[in-house]
């Protein structure tokens, strides 16, 4: 996934959904230095996501995103009202999700109301945790295409 690989089809489109603007800023700063291909976008509230997922106010001519990273405690509309949003829509739905938690009691809330997002990763506190973080969701990605290409090669 790093940019010396020149492959186009690498490239990821990120929806960060952060309503912190400096962790806001990390998250794309840590992405930018670790020169990943990808493009990250990012919206602060949970009608702006949903805004984007639909293309909808504003959004209409942006891609749909490869992945989602959703911090669950969002202003106005909750991470959690987003996540059940998606997991109704049968489109949207297939866009896998990583919830950002700050601790494992946050994983438990999400799974409390009866959501299972496809990955849980805890949100750094540290600035120079973001480049694990930024490691694990590209663990994460690979993983995913990885599974992706071995079902679609496999005929399932």
């Amino acid at each position: 996934m790093s940019s010396t690989d020149g492959r186009e089809e690498d490239v990821i489109d990120i929806l960060l959904v952060e309503p912190n603007p400096g962790d806001t800023r990390l998250f794309t700063e840590t992405f930018d230095e670790a020169k990943l291909l990808n493009t990250i976008h990012t919206v602060s509230d949970g009608e702006s996501a949903l805004d984007f997922l639909h293309q909808h106010n504003g959004y209409e001519n942006t891609p749909e995103p490869d992945i989602i990273l959703l911090e669950p405690q969002l202003p106005g509309k909750s991470g959690m009202d987003v996540f059940a949003e998606l997991e109704g829509d049968p489109v949207l739905r297939e866009i896998p999700l990583v919830v950002l938690t700050s601790s494992d009691v946050g994983e438990e809330i999400v799974r409390s109301h009866g959501l299972e997002a496809d990955h849980y990763l805890r949100k750094p506190v540290e600035p120079e945790e973001f480049v694990e973080f930024v490691r694990s969701v590209e663990e994460f990605w690979v993983a995913i295409v990885r599974k992706s290409s071995s079902t679609e090669c496999s005929g399932e």
